[in-house]
């Protein structure tokens, strides 16, 4: 009699209804596993993985019927485009149409990284994977574990964070398991991920590069390459018309269930307006949470407070974000106030997810 495999093994001994689940790093990646996920993939399945930035919900993508389980296993609106990922440049040839020299350059400088760009997509790429657009978006994700399992399932796999659309992205595989354990697959853990927030999109469709999502690599950054880059206005537009370009533009996003609001303004001002909004909310009968900083914890004596890291490392607070807005979820908190994170490296993509995490609730602390 031939002896299962461990992870025949898992697949056996669980739940059919629920994703296999293998644990694994990338010191010492589970090649069996990557293998069987590699196998759910080719044959149209979907299977949740680590990247650098956010677990990750992959689906063959170049099979227009595995991007349409990607949008019904997340509840995700269709027009909403899927990022493909890669695990080496040469891959990105056939995808698209041309490849411009600034995008060269940014390949030489960040992949694999925690970078998207965006090309007019060639006749491979289905519309299903696209959101209906022209353009294709495409990641070269620095994770050992990510690129054998793309490599394993063929070379392209389109994958949007491994959440329920809509909630804070996963971090965890944990997180990945409490939204879609029993929608998906399989589920690769590979432990908390590094950076915490999605990566940096760049529309390379245009003739001068435009920023679509802020993320690791800020502005300044990729103008140390690119020279000239602008920022989409349509970064903070409240306009269900607009037509979205990358993942996140139109809908809201990252929120947890409790209603958040970002508290901005000087700093005296703003730790004396969330002290006093949790004293109404307290009042009320509510139960009250708070985000703050290591150096500002000392400030908040009441309500569910959770410190979010450091201002003097912006890193650890990406890396915490949404951790702790999920956190809230299991606190069961009726309202979250949080301070505003206007730091020099990461603070504009933090403050992009907060303010989608908020429906755009900032309260100005300045202002009686």
């Amino acid at each position: 009699m031939m002896r299962m495999t461990a992870i025949e093994r898992m697949a056996e001994n669980t739940d059919m209804s629920h994703a296999i689940l293998a644990r694994m790093t990338e010191e010492n990646p589970d090649h069996e596993a990557l293998k069987k996920a590699g196998k759910i993939l080719r044959e149209g399945g979907l299977v949740a993985f680590p990247t650098e930035t956010v677990y990750g919900l992959g689906g063959d993508a170049l099979n227009p019927e595995s991007s349409k389980k990607i949008y019904a296993a997340k509840g995700r609106p269709s027009d909403n485009p899927l990022i493909i990922h890669i695990a080496d440049r040469e891959s990105l040839l056939p995808l698209v149409q041309e490849v411009p020299a600034a995008a060269e350059r940014l390949m030489d400088a960040y992949w694999p990284g925690p970078l998207t760009m965006i090309f007019r997509k060639s006749e491979i790429v289905p519309y299903e994977t696209t959101g209906g657009l022209d353009t294709v978006a495409v990641r070269f994700p620095n994770n050992r574990i990510a690129c054998e399992m793309i490599r394993e399932a063929g070379g392209y796999v389109a994958a949007p964070s491994a959440n329920t659309s809509g909630r804070p992205s996963p971090t965890l595989a944990s997180h990945v398991e409490e939204d879609l354990g029993d929608k998906i697959d399989m589920i690769l853990d590979g432990g908390q991920v590094e950076i915490g927030l999605e990566s940096t999109i760049v529309d390379f469709t245009e003739e001068t590069p435009v920023i679509l999502r802020p993320g690791f690599l800020n502005q300044q950054m990729l103008e140390e390459v690119l020279a000239e880059v602008r920022m989409d206005p349509g970064l903070e537009s409240e306009n269900v018309h607009v037509r979205p370009k990358a993942p996140g533009m139109r809908y809201r996003h990252y929120a947890p269930k409790a209603k958040l609001a970002i508290v901005q303004g000087k700093q005296e001002n703003v730790f004396a307006r969330i002290r006093q909004l949790v004293d109404e909310g307290l009042e009320q009968g509510a139960k009250i949470g708070v985000i703050c900083t290591e150096e500002s914890r000392a400030e908040y004596p009441k309500g569910e407070v959770r410190c979010i890291g450091s201002r003097a490392d912006d890193r650890t607070i990406a890396r915490h974000l949404f951790e702790i807005l999920r956190d809230f979820d299991s606190a069961d908190v009726d309202r979250i106030y949080t301070e505003s994170f206007d730091t020099p490296h990461m603070g504009q993509a933090i403050m992009n997810r907060l303010i989608k995490a908020a429906g755009h609730e900032i309260i100005d602390a300045d202002t009686e």
